[in-house]
């Protein structure tokens, strides 16, 4: 079945301007088509950014995208061609009519189908004056006449349509049409730049912006130059902390850039994360080559690549490229590189610089990944930051107390309330009502609700529309596509879209001025998210000011929102500070019901001081188990950890009750924690020499001690501060297969740690030139033990550092 959207209205002449433009008709007919057939002689820039979402997600859905355009007068801009060639890639076929001779190409036409079971069941097709340019789809006087087809299949009507549709089809497949590739467009771009400016605003009636018109803004400038020191300084990775609608992704495009950088990769969670970014690098660089690696493309060849983790962090796509393939990495999202894909790929590539992104703004919650860029913290700022340099706009936060469900009823499973006993508990006319309430004594103009489930969103659209405003639940596969919700929200068609996953990141949305937060989020990054869908400066709508609407329930799994916004980790330190109205900085103002309050009071009054309940604290507030720096990063303290339980894992096993821990503590709990966790460290050898030895998966085939100092070494390269401060002056300048450096690691840690100590122990020991554990490690127990050693190492590393360098964490 074909939805019953009709893919037009009105009259079938279209005669442009403000009052009457051909991209809102557009818009909705490619949302509804099954069948797209553009033709225009000149494609602009900013005419494509209109349509692309558009075009994007009717691929998406399945639906057959043919696009013409030509080379005529090289008006067409290079860089909308590369952005088209993502769109090849999502399976279109985009052709040029390249114009020889006299040759002109000037015809503009959109033909929108509707059919089932290859019969056109709707069809239309506008033909007149409007190329692809913002001016020509918004603004200018361009005339288009609508064409439509109309049953039987031989009416008159019909019969004109398909003749359209055979005279695309004879330019489509013209001898002078050639397939749009990266190799047709690196020589046009030779032509194009060539060509005059001011001929081809004459010929359009357009001012484009120039691609050297994207510079950095004030926190941008400040972190370019923070990275630019940092290789000067000799690291080879960073974390680079930048709050939710600072730019994160153009910074990496700018440092890049920076860098000259040849060949870059960057690395999501989301697709699409990586479209914007390849948007975004393509906008700054139109002669890059880029390229997808994901689950249904495997480009190796492309100098930028942009890859989904899930697919790159395998170990056999890892191994289709060279460890220093790449001169740039981009981890963004950083805050998932803790998982095991992730970790594969930092510990495989080797590039000049690795940089990390991420927007978690809180030590606690960097700790754990922070140390995967070698405890290298380039830069950091938050929202506050972002105001008051007027990137971001400042915010109204009300934490309204949702007291129509009790949340102490709902089943908590594995960190998250049960999306069923939610959808029940959020269907109900009294809890609407309350939102609705709030929502109409506070809201602005344009508002974006974060809903639990596609139930939960339909159930808010309708209760709002019965009350008379206009309101549409967005998701995946929804009636209404999100980009004409937001297009609809824009233009005030619709007060208010209730979504559920798509925008929480990826989404640029600046004219949001009204978040409406009525589901429980799983963590602080996904609230900030969610609140930063709405703090972009707008252009269009002039907004000073976000409203954000925020229903809190009586559960701890909420204190995430108010130790997010003052950046605290303490319930009873949130206690106390949401007692009264906070101004966060000038123009920002958060208040908390006082229900709100007593809660979080009461929870504090229930914590103890035993390390036991820190532990369950922290585990609540960052939404897994925390590690061991993670722990110590929120300010609690390991010596208490030690008195209570013995050992940092002793008290892991006992709170989680997983026998896989209980195992590793009672069999190799000496060596954890005398060898690792409290052995003496008057340098950050022994740290790294453990680190080399779990990269070089030690524990399964105990390296060679040359193999050892060398990847050692390499590891040591990443730690300038810590080289030149613990490493002698006569082995600074040492190579690692120098065989001076072997000698040197062998005094000193190897032989400490194959050394009996004052009580007897000694964890390692030489044979055959081979490091090799001094105790025996049973082949099912050789992961969990990898990954505990790994987490203390990262402990100590961090403590080291924290204690040794000019940039403590």
């Amino acid at each position: 079945m074909t939805d019953s959207i009709s893919l037009y209205t009105g009259h079938n002449l279209t005669v442009g301007s403000y009052q009457d433009p051909l991209l809102d008709k557009l818009i909705i007919a490619i949302n509804h088509a099954s069948i797209i057939e553009i033709s225009v002689s000149f494609i602009m820039k900013s005419g494509l950014d209109l349509l692309f979402n558009a075009l994007l997600d009717a691929l998406n859905r399945g639906a057959e995208l043919r696009l013409l355009t030509s080379d005529y007068l090289s008006v067409t801009q290079p860089v909308a061609l590369r952005e088209l060639m993502l769109l090849v890639g999502k399976g279109a076929n985009i052709r040029v009519f390249q114009c020889e001779g006299n040759i002109s190409f000037h015809l503009k036409s959109y033909i929108l189908i509707k059919s089932h079971h290859n019969q056109i069941d709707q069809g239309c097709a506008w033909i007149g004056s409007n190329n692809m340019s913002k001016m020509a789809l918004t603004q200018g006087h361009e005339w288009a006449l609508r064409f439509d087809y109309e049953k039987p299949d031989n009416s008159k009507a019909a019969l004109e349509f398909h003749h359209i549709r055979q005279q695309f089809e004879y330019l489509f497949s013209n001898a002078l049409t050639h397939s749009l590739s990266h190799e047709w467009i690196d020589t046009y771009n030779t032509r194009y730049k060539k060509q005059n400016p001011h001929f081809i605003r004459l010929i359009t009636t357009e001012t484009e912006p120039e691609l050297d018109a994207f510079v950095p803004n004030n926190i941008q400038a400040e972190a370019l130059i923070a990275l630019k020191q940092t290789r000067l300084n000799g690291y080879q990775r960073g974390l680079v902390v930048l709050a939710t609608g600072m730019g994160k992704t153009w910074l990496s495009a700018f440092d890049a850039k920076q860098m000259n950088a040849k060949r870059v990769l960057f690395v999501a969670h989301r697709e699409e994360i990586l479209l914007q970014a390849e948007r975004t690098f393509l906008q700054l660089n139109e002669n890059i080559r880029t390229g997808r690696y994901n689950g249904t493309s495997k480009d190796t060849e492309t100098d930028y690549l942009f890859a989904s983790i899930q697919t790159i962090g395998r170990r056999e796509h890892l191994a289709l490229f060279d460890k220093n393939h790449f001169d740039y990495v981009i981890v963004d999202e950083f805050h998932h590189a803790s998982s095991s894909t992730y970790q594969a790929l930092l510990a495989y590539f080797e590039p000049a610089f690795l940089l990390g992104l991420t927007a978690t703004p809180e030590r606690s919650d960097q700790a754990d990944i922070l140390s995967l860029c070698d405890n290298n913290l380039v830069f950091e700022r938050n929202l506050v930051h972002g105001i008051d340099n007027k990137i971001l706009v400042p915010f109204d936060y009300y934490g309204i107390y949702d007291q129509f469900v009790n949340y102490q009823e709902i089943p908590w499973r594995n960190g998250k309330f049960d999306p069923t006993a939610l959808d029940t508990a959020f269907a109900t006319q009294q809890r609407a009502q309350h939102i609705l309430k709030h929502w109409e004594a506070k809201k602005l103009t344009r508002t974006l609700a974060f809903c639990i489930s596609k139930k939960h969103a339909d159930y808010m659209a309708k209760f709002f529309c019965n009350k008379g405003y206009n309101a549409a639940a967005v998701y995946s596969d929804s009636a209404m596509p999100r980009n004409e919700a937001l297009s609809a929200l824009q233009n005030g068609i619709i007060d208010i879209i209730f979504s559920v996953d798509l925008f929480n990141e990826g989404t640029d949305i600046p004219s949001i001025d009204t978040i409406l937060m009525i589901r429980p989020t799983e963590s602080k990054i996904l609230f900030l998210q969610q609140l930063g869908r709405g703090l972009r400066q707008s252009k269009n709508t002039q907004k000073d000011k976000l409203l954000v609407l925020d229903f809190i329930g009586n559960h701890q799994s909420f204190l995430t929102k108010p130790s997010a916004l003052l950046d605290i980790s303490s319930t009873r330190e949130i206690a106390q500070r949401s007692a009264k109205p906070i101004m966060l900085t000038d123009g920002c103002f958060i208040n908390f019901d006082p229900e709100l309050t007593q809660f979080w009071q009461e929870l504090a009054n229930r914590y103890k001081t035993t390390s036991i309940d820190e532990y369950k604290e922290l585990k609540n507030l960052l939404d897994h188990r925390p590690t061991a720096t993670e722990f110590m990063q929120a300010n609690y303290r390991l010596d208490k950890v030690k008195q209570q339980h013995g050992s940092w894992f002793s008290l892991v096993a006992a709170e989680e009750q997983i026998p896989e821990l209980t195992h590793l503590v009672n069999n190799y709990g000496k060596f954890l924690h005398n060898g690792i966790a409290q052995t003496a460290m008057t340098k950050c050898f022994k740290a790294i020499l453990l680190e080399a030895f779990l990269h070089l998966d030690g524990f399964t085939a105990p390296p060679t001690t040359e193999i050892l100092a060398e990847q050692s070494l390499l590891i040591l390269n990443r730690y300038p501060e810590l080289k030149i401060k613990d490493v002698a002056k006569a082995e600074q300048q040492c190579k690692p297969t120098d065989s001076r450096w072997h000698q040197y690691w062998l005094k000193n840690p190897i032989k400490a740690y194959t050394t009996a100590n004052k009580n007897g122990e000694q964890w390692f020991s030489i044979t055959n030139d081979r490091f090799i554990a001094n105790f025996n490690v049973a082949q099912e127990d050789k992961q969990n033990l990898h990954e505990a050693v790994k987490e203390l190492v990262d402990l100590r590393l961090t403590q080291y550092v924290q204690r040794n360098t000019k940039n403590p964490i």
